[in-house]
């Protein structure tokens, strides 16, 4: 297995009207070709920016964000919005599906801005509706789905162009226990049976226990890990995690 992402001594600074505030202060962590890695950490921590920083939606004060051997420092604007949509599959906590387009059509989305078309597409995103368990749904417009529907369909969507990375910013945040626990299943099979790639952000022990490792974030630094191995031990994670945030 060969190293997917290498984040090094990662900085990021905002400016607001009481001064300086670092977000992100010396974070440095890898991922290696079919891990399951979470960050938790509480609101505030620094996650979310973290993630935003490794899917080229912003750009770091310092520090290097590396994928596929690709520095993302190094892409102006129009080439990191390439990379992120060619090489990487972003889930968002609000799923951000178009509400115009049937599930089938949001999930074809990606390829079309790539300038494909036809029946391979097509079938593709056939078979990915059916990864997720949606193929009785593909015709449906996001309104008619429930919010884990919505989120399967953003799923299938995420994997349309093949990505080297899945990211997933609090996945489950609007989705209630049942729903929530079936999407973090389904990452994790992801994982298992699909060899893919997943860095995911939550604040959720049930959702970090399925990870195969967890990072944890106090006030912008990595504080220490949890390895939970996909063992799913909600109660564990939230143990150890007690402990390292004191």
């Amino acid at each position: 297995m060969g190293c997917v992402l290498e984040v090094t001594d990662l900085r990021m600074d905002y400016d607001s009207a009481g001064g300086t505030v670092r977000a992100l202060n010396g974070v440095s962590l890898s991922v290696q070709e079919g891990e399951f890695v979470a960050i938790m950490g509480a609101s505030g921590s620094g996650k979310s920016t973290l993630l935003h920083l490794i899917a080229g939606l912003d750009r770091s004060t310092s520090g290097s964000v590396v994928i596929e051997g690709r520095d993302l420092a190094q892409l102006g604007d129009k080439d990191r919005t390439l990379f992120r949509r060619r090489r990487l599959g972003v889930i968002f906590q609000s799923y951000n599906l178009l509400p115009t387009l049937s599930a089938s059509e949001n999930v074809l989305l990606p390829a079309m801005l790539e300038g494909r078309n036809g029946r391979d597409i097509e079938g593709r995103a056939r078979d990915l509706l059916g990864l997720v368990d949606l193929t009785h749904r593909m015709s449906h417009r996001p309104q008619a789905l429930s919010g884990g529907e919505q989120q399967r369909v953003a799923i299938a969507r995420a994997l349309m162009n093949d990505p080297v990375l899945l990211l997933a910013d609090e996945p489950t945040g609007n989705l209630d226990t049942h729903h929530g626990e079936a999407i973090w299943r389904l990452l994790s099979e992801l994982v298992r049976r699909e060899g893919r790639t997943v860095l995911a952000v939550t604040h959720e022990p049930k959702g970090a226990a399925h990870a195969d490792r967890v990072v944890i974030l106090r006030d912008g630094e990595i504080i220490g890990k949890i390895e939970p191995k996909g063992d799913g031990d909600a109660s564990a994670v939230a143990a150890r995690y007690a402990q390292l945030v004191g």
